[in-house]
């Protein structure tokens, strides 16, 4: 069985020290959600008609990681979605013959283009196109937008999570 090992922001940190360890934070979150499951396990829905899985989350939060690191901070424009080469985000969700290695090792690729392209730029300050807002965005706000789609998601993990073995908490 899996353990994954999350370790909490500092309490004193700077502000990209703190953005980037509560980022991290987040995504550890994610992944102990999943951590001990199979890929049955994994694509359990939460209720239909609702099609959100674990596995779900983890594909859909490759292709978040992808759209704004890659494609808006590293001006990778042309590079296609994860699961979609028409653009379609809810393709991420079709987890019926997906599997936890495909879904993880794809999740861990894209988080760690991710860190490449946030240690790599001078400052916070930084922008990049997004194409969808017409306008450039801070790399804090692509970090401070990370971390609220992680957490909003792992609240949907958390009630998954329940409803496979009855786990809560963390």
């Amino acid at each position: 069985m899996e353990t994954t090992e999350r370790v909490g922001p500092p309490l004193t940190g700077g502000e990209r020290e703190t953005l980037r360890a509560f980022l991290d934070f987040h995504r550890a979150t994610l992944a102990m959600k999943c951590d001990g499951l199979s890929d049955e396990d994994l694509r359990r829905r939460s209720m239909p008609p609702s099609a959100l899985t674990l596995l779900g989350l983890v594909r859909h939060m490759a292709e978040v990681e992808r759209t704004w690191f890659r494609r808006v901070m590293g001006g990778e424009e042309d590079i296609p979605l994860v699961w979609s080469a028409e653009g379609d985000y809810q393709a991420a969700y079709d987890v019926s013959s997906a599997t936890r290695s495909e879904a993880f090792a794809a999740w861990q690729a894209e988080v760690e283009h991710a860190r490449r392209i946030e240690r790599a730029a001078e400052s916070l300050d930084v922008t990049g196109y997004q194409p969808r807002w017409g306008a450039d965005v801070s790399l804090r706000l692509v970090m401070l937008h990370l971390i609220h789609e992680y957490a909003r998601h792992n609240g949907h993990a958390d009630f998954l999570r329940e409803g496979v073995d009855g786990t809560v908490g963390a």
